[in-house]
């Protein structure tokens, strides 16, 4: 799954929800594309392509906007503004990621997850990346299930981009990761004991980054909606302010981009953190796991 395009334009993510927010606030104020071309002294289609998330927002055009809108809440306008200028940085910026084989969809969560400052994520099947060392990788690339999903990158690769993705840990400011991970996947490792034992003792060193909270959902709290499968929580500002949700399966993912859809997946993070091991509990229990190995 890759960015969509129009001509030389790219709808990103971040420009959609920004523009998901902008076609909230003009419906609202009961006006049409037509009138809020007007107010921007453009055609229609301009603002067609700035609710599609097709071009970047400038500052003076999103502040017109939400003139006209009615919208006059520092607090919302400044929330815009920061949302279009983080997108026109990503849309610009060369990056670390530049320089790896990324596929698909990936080359967009990575960028985004390089410009956020939280995450969130919630993992039933596997170690999430952010955590994964370079055994896991290539032990889960090389099982037979992986053969029908896995990308053309070469293992080296995929390997040195998903290593070079965690520098985010250890950077000033760090990226802050909340994870929760479901105890079957501590128990069913790719690559034997060997591979087990070294993972094992990475997430226990990550566990005790500060910015790294880690917790085990354990099969005595039963069955749970979010073991449906995996999701990323993506912030860039204050909690729930520009949240996006990357929700991932074999063989498809899609972007869940603000608004009540990632409040819902933030709700259902905070219910599964409420039903896991508390971070003392959850090394203990890593900890043992590797010591039965």
């Amino acid at each position: 799954m890759t960015p969509p395009t129009q001509g030389h334009s790219t709808s990103t993510v971040l420009g959609r929800r920004l523009g998901g927010e902008l076609t909230k606030l003009r419906t609202a104020a009961g006006l049409n594309q037509t009138q809020a071309g007007k107010a921007l002294t453009a055609s229609t289609t301009k603002v067609a392509k700035m609710e599609g998330g097709w071009v970047p927002m400038r500052d003076p055009d999103l502040r017109a906007l939400c003139e006209l809108y009615g919208v006059r809440d520092p607090g919302v306008v400044g929330g815009l503004l920061e949302l279009a200028r983080i997108d026109r940085e990503r849309r610009k910026a060369k990056g670390w990621w530049d320089d790896f084989a990324i596929p698909g969809v990936m080359q967009e969560y990575v960028a985004l997850e390089s410009a956020a400052t939280a995450i969130k994520a919630w993992q039933p099947a596997f170690v999430p990346g952010l955590l994964q060392t370079s055994e896991y990788v290539r032990a889960l690339r090389e099982t037979p299930a992986a053969a029908v999903t896995k990308s053309p990158v070469s293992d080296d690769e995929f390997i040195a981009a998903r290593l070079a993705r965690q520098r985010r840990l250890l950077q000033d400011p760090p990226l802050t990761l909340r994870v929760v991970i479901y105890e079957a996947v501590l128990r069913n490792f790719p690559g034997g004991a060997a591979t087990a034992r070294v993972q094992l003792e990475e997430l226990v060193r990550a566990a005790d980054l500060p910015s790294v909270s880690l917790r085990i959902f354990p099969f005595t709290a039963g069955t749970h909606a979010g073991l449906n499968g995996s999701f990323n929580i993506i912030s860039f500002a204050e909690p729930g302010a520009m949240d996006v949700v990357y929700v991932e399966a074999p063989f498809a993912e899609r972007w869940v981009e603000g608004g009540e859809a990632a409040a819902a997946y933030d709700d259902l993070f905070e219910r599964i953190t409420e039903c896991s091991l508390d971070e003392r509990e959850s090394v203990s229990l890593l900890d043992k796991l590797c010591k039965e190995l």
